[in-house]
């Protein structure tokens, strides 16, 4: 089964700067809400997909992954100790035990089910139960990112219009870009899973057409075209990593990118919508 795009975790230090610097861009910001682990989230909602910036807010509560039982809050704050950006790609999920026995079928490293609920904090200043299903996946050839699918239970709760209407016109999750010195080592891990049995390969990367939105994996040069010079030379940390996320927005008469350094470490691609 093919899985779509479902968000991306952008971890932050500073979770008010951060939406403020969204909210200058032209996106509409979710208000703050907390998860029982110690992390807090803002997020930016896109038709079937979100940005979620990604902040610690109570360290005390965090805990230590041990074996397969796999720590959020702690995964964040250790990314968050070396670099500021996204941190965690995240499919969608119609149905975890699905995830996993596809995972495992092809000998993917699957953590146990992370499943939790919070309290959503509504534009009205209403209130809501949200709740998701993780299924948590480790990649040995990119560590230092988190991959999971997510099944929403209560997506009347979670989706809402008021925050998915943006004033820079954003609309849809275009691409999410990765730049990795050996972008074909990543194939076997990304097909797994996406569950894409296809993608396209070229000298310069890997590129998977998923149900919501493209994964590329690009070579530094092959990244430096895409962006340009300014983006590419604000990228930091190791490889590989999640460096750009391309979204379609409406009314744009050509493409703006926005640099991570300008971002809180990932690069923004504002592409006109067809």
């Amino acid at each position: 089964m093919a899985r779509g795009l479902d968000h991306l975790v952008v971890a932050v230090k500073d979770l008010t700067a951060a939406g403020r610097a969204y909210e200058a861009l032209g996106f509409t910001v979710t208000p703050e809400n907390h998860h029982p682990w110690g992390t807090a989230n803002r997020l930016v909602q896109l038709n079937g997909f979100f940005i979620e910036l990604l902040s610690i807010g109570n360290e005390e509560l965090i805990t230590e992954t041990e074996g397969k039982l796999f720590s959020f809050g702690a995964f964040n704050r250790d990314f968050l100790k070396e670099q500021e950006g996204a941190s965690m790609l995240v499919l969608e999920s119609g149905d975890p035990d699905r995830d996993r026995a596809d995972f495992e079928k092809v000998g993917l490293d699957v953590y146990d089910l992370f499943s939790f609920e919070r309290v959503a904090n509504l534009a009205d200043g209403s209130t809501a139960t949200v709740a998701f299903d993780l299924t948590i996946l480790r990649d040995p050839l990119s560590p230092g990112l988190g991959y999971f699918t997510c099944h929403n239970k209560f997506p009347e709760n979670f989706w809402k219009p008021d925050f998915q209407k943006h004033a820079n016109g954003a609309q849809d999750v275009a691409g999410v870009y990765m730049i990795a010195k050996d972008p074909s080592d990543h194939h076997e891990f990304l097909g797994g899973f996406t569950g894409l049995r296809e993608m396209r390969a070229t000298s310069l990367g890997l590129e998977l057409d998923t149900p919501r939105g493209k994964i590329s994996v690009l070579n530094p040069a092959a990244y430096r075209s895409l962006v340009g010079d300014a983006a590419a030379d604000a990228v930091q940390g190791t490889l590989p990593q999640i460096a750009a996320l391309e979204i379609a927005c409406t009314g744009l008469d050509e493409t703006r990118i926005v640099t991570a350094d300008d971002l809180y470490g990932l690069t923004l691609i504002l592409s006109p919508k067809d």
